[in-house]
C-alpha cells in the first residue's frame, strides 16, 4: 500500500467522497479518510438519506390512513415500526456500500481512522486498530463537514432528549415530542412522528419558521403544518429541561424575557442547527485560518492560507448542504487538476422534505428589497394546477421574481407537493440567466405540476392563463 498521493482527502460524505472520486477522473491518485467507519457522512448515516426513508414511509402510512378513502380504496393499516427501522438501515446500508465502490472505482484508497494534519503535506491517521499511519500529498482537501449544534444546559442522551441522530431510531413513537428549533431537520422529524401518532410541539426563538426564506412562504408552510397538528411556540426559548416521572419537562420563556412556562413532553428534539466539524484536526498547529464561527477560512479557490491545504463543503462558509458540498468538491479537484472550477452560489437550491415539500433558489424578496433591487413576481397557486387537484395536493404555490429592467430570473420559492422536483427546471434556468419569458414560454406537458411553475413565470409578466 501506498502512502504517498497525489491528494489526501479528509472526509467520506459528500464533499469528500465526491472530491475523491473527481480527483481519479482526472487521474490523480487519492486517499479518502473517515472515522465513522461507513463511508457517506452524515447524509447517508444519519441524515439525508434516512431521514427521507423515514418521511416517505410516514408519509404513506397517514396516506393509507387519512386519504385512501377520498379516492375509493378501503384499507385498514397498522404500524410496524421495526419494520420501517429495518427499511431505513437497508437503504443506508447500501448506499454506503455504493459510496466504497465507488471510491474503488475511482482508484481512490478508503481509509478508515481520524486524520490529523501533522504538517505541510503531511497527514497521520490513527487507524481503528490503534497503530498509526503515517500519509504524504502534495494536497489536503478538508471535508469534515459539520455536526449538530448543542443546547446549552441541555445534555443529549439520544433516548430521550436527542439530536436528529436519535430522532431517526426511537423504538418507539412518543406521544408528545417537542422540537426546538423550526429549521428544515426540526420540520422534517417533527413530521415524520406526527404522521405516526405523536402531538409535536415547536419551541423556535426566532418569530418565523424556516428561518432565510421567502417570508411570505413561510408563513403560508406554518399554515399548513399547524392545520397538520404541529403546536409553534414563537419567539421563545428555552431555559432547561428536567427528567421527571418517566417524562420530560421542558421550561421556556419568550426570547425576549417574561413569564415562562412548562412544556410537557416524552421525547425532546434538539434541532438548532449545525456547526463546522474542525476539532482534533491539527489545523491550529499547521496556521490553517478559522473564523469567528469555526469555519475553515479559504478563498475563491477553496485554499485555505496555508499553500498545498484546502476545504469544502460545510466546514467553510456557505450553505451546509450536501450537494453545496459535492459541486464545491467537483470545483476544488478540478483546480487541483490545472482546470477551470466554479460554482454558482446563487444557484443553489434549498429543500424541506416535508409534506408539502418547500423549495428555494436564488433571493428571496426581503434580500431583493434590502439591496434595492427593482423586481417582479409571478405566483401560482396549486389549487389551480390540475395535476395537483387529480392527486389531492392543492396547498401551497410557486413564486418567482425576476428582474424587473431585464426580466431574468433571480428567485424562487415553491411550497407544493413535488417542490423539491419542481424547483430544478427554475435552477437550470438561473444557471443559463434566463429570464422570466424563457419558462413562461417553454412548452410544458399537461397535465403536470410543473405547469404552475410555466403559470407563475407568465405571472411575472401578467398573462396567467390558468387562473
Amino acid at each position: 500500500m501506498a502512502d504517498s498521493f497525489d491528494a489526501i482527502v479528509i472526509g467520506g460524505g459528500p464533499g469528500g467522497y465526491n472530491a475523491a472520486i473527481r480527483l481519479g477522473q482526472l487521474g490523480l491518485s487519492s486517499a479518502c479518510i473517515d472515522k465513522r467507519g461507513s463511508f457517506g457522512g452524515t447524509c447517508l448515516n444519519v441524515g439525508c438519506i434516512p431521514s427521507k426513508a423515514l418521511l416517505h414511509a410516514s408519509e404513506r402510512f397517514h396516506e393509507a390512513q387519512h386519504d385512501f378513502a377520498k379516492l375509493g380504496i378501503k384499507a385498514k393499516v397498522d404500524l410496524d415500526l421495526p419494520a420501517m427501522m429495518a427499511q431505513k438501515s437497508k437503504v443506508v446500508g447500501e448506499l454506503t456500500k455504493g459510496v466504497e465502490f465507488l471510491l474503488k472505482k475511482a482508484k481512490s484508497e478508503a481509509i478508515v481512522g481520524e486524520a490529523k494534519i501533522t504538517g505541510p503535506g503531511k497527514v497521520e491517521v490513527k487507524l481503528a486498530d490503534g497503530k498509526t499511519r503515517s500519509l504524504t500529498a502534495k494536497h489536503i482537501i478538508i471535508a469534515t463537514g459539520s455536526d449538530v449544534a448543542p443546547l446549552p444546559g441541555v445534555t443529549v442522551d439520544e433516548k430521550q432528549i436527542v439530536s436528529s441522530t436519535g430522532a431517526i431510531a426511537l423504538s418507539s413513537v412518543p406521544k408528545k415530542l417537542l422540537v426546538v428549533g423550526a429549521g428544515v431537520i426540526g420540520l422534517e422529524l417533527g413530521s415524520v412522528w406526527a404522521r405516526l401518532g405523536a402531538e409535536v410541539t415547536v419551541v423556535e426563538f426566532l418569530d418565523r419558521v424556516t428561518p432565510g426564506i421567502d417570508l411570505e412562504v413561510s408563513k403560508a408552510f406554518q399554515r399548513v403544518l399547524t392545520k397538520q397538528g404541529f403546536t409553534f411556540h414563537l419567539s421563545t426559548k428555552v431555559t432547561g429541561v428536567e427528567k421527571k416521572g418517566g417524562g420530560l419537562k421542558v421550561s421556556v420563556e419568550p426570547a425576549a424575557g417574561g413569564e415562562g412556562q412548562v412544556l410537557d413532553a416524552d421525547v425532546m428534539l434538539v434541532a438548532i442547527g449545525r456547526i463546522p466539524y474542525t476539532a482534533n484536526l491539527g489545523l491550529q498547529e499547521a496556521g490553517v485560518a478559522l473564523d469567528k464561527r469555526g469555519r475553515v477560512v479559504t478563498d475563491h479557490h477553496y485554499r485555505t492560507n496555508v499553500p498545498g491545504i484546502y476545504a469544502i463543503g460545510d466546514c467553510r462558509e456557505g450553505p451546509m448542504l450536501a450537494h453545496k458540498a459535492e459541486d464545491e468538491a467537483v470545483a476544488c479537484a478540478d483546480l487541483i487538476a490545472g482546470k477551470a472550477g466554479h460554482v454558482n452560489y446563487d444557484a443553489i437550491p434549498s429543500v424541506v422534505y416535508t409534506f408539502p415539500e418547500v423549495a428555494t433558489v436564488g433571493k428571496s424578496e426581503e434580500e431583493l428589497k434590502a439591496a434595492g433591487i427593482a423586481y417582479k413576481v409571478g405566483k401560482f397557486p396549486f389549487t389551480a394546477n390540475a395535476r395537483a387537484k387529480t392527486i389531492m395536493a392543492t396547498d401551497g404555490m410557486v413564486k418567482i421574481l425576476a428582474d424587473a429592467k431585464t426580466d431574468k430570473v433571480l428567485g424562487c420559492a415553491i411550497i407544493g407537493p413535488e417542490a423539491g422536483n419542481l424547483i430544478a427546471e427554475v435552477v437550470l434556468a438561473m444557471e443559463f440567466g434566463a429570464s422570466s419569458e424563457d419558462i413562461a414560454r417553454t412548452c410544458h406537458s399537461h397535465p403536470t405540476l410543473s405547469e404552475a411553475v410555466r403559470q407563475a413565470a407568465m405571472g411575472v409578466e401578467g398573462w396567467t392563463m390558468q387562473m
